[in-house]
């Protein structure tokens, strides 16, 4: 399995009076503008995926919503709670082998320290190998069988600018 990590894009800040639910805080106008010329990077190096699953809260939401129109694959879109800034990585992992076995290519959207906590685990076996995942990065995890220890290679990690310049 090749599993991409995504960080949703910019969006309002933390603490934004306007969004006394945190999981409520969008994608700003600049973070969406960004986050689509991301999604053309994506689209430019050809990845495909049988899966997009998305945290369901409403940054991630909408990030997944923008890759996954970019690349014609809003047919291929979900959403599952351990994604979410209160899930839990090792349930998703169970998730994914018990609803998503079969799928080879997945993009998973999400948050931070979550994502890195998780590309970590998966990593190195331990919680403490740094990956410094910006707003809009996207790494590549080629995992041969997903289980919650080690068992993947980090192939790239790309930064928002990266993938904005790619054409």
């Amino acid at each position: 399995m090749d599993l991409y990590l995504l960080r949703h894009g910019i969006a309002a800040d933390h603490g934004d009076p306007r969004y006394p639910n945190d999981d409520d805080r969008p994608l700003t106008p600049e973070g969406q503008k960004r986050m689509l010329q991301q999604a053309r990077g994506i689209k430019a190096l050809g990845l495909r995926f049988d899966l997009v699953l998305s945290s369901p809260v409403l940054r991630a939401r909408q990030t997944a919503e923008i890759v996954a129109g970019a690349l014609g694959a809003t047919d291929l879109l979900a959403f599952s709670p351990h994604l979410s800034t209160s899930g839990d990585a090792r349930s998703l992992v169970k998730q994914l082998n018990e609803q998503y076995a079969d799928r080879k290519d997945v993009l998973l959207a999400g948050h931070e320290p979550y994502l890195s906590g998780m590309a970590s685990r998966l990593v190195s076996g331990e919680d403490g190998f740094a990956v410094d995942f910006k707003k809009g990065s996207l790494c590549l995890l080629r995992i041969e069988a997903l289980r919650w220890s080690r068992c993947a290679t980090l192939c790239w990690l790309l930064s928002p600018g990266q993938l904005r310049a790619i054409r």
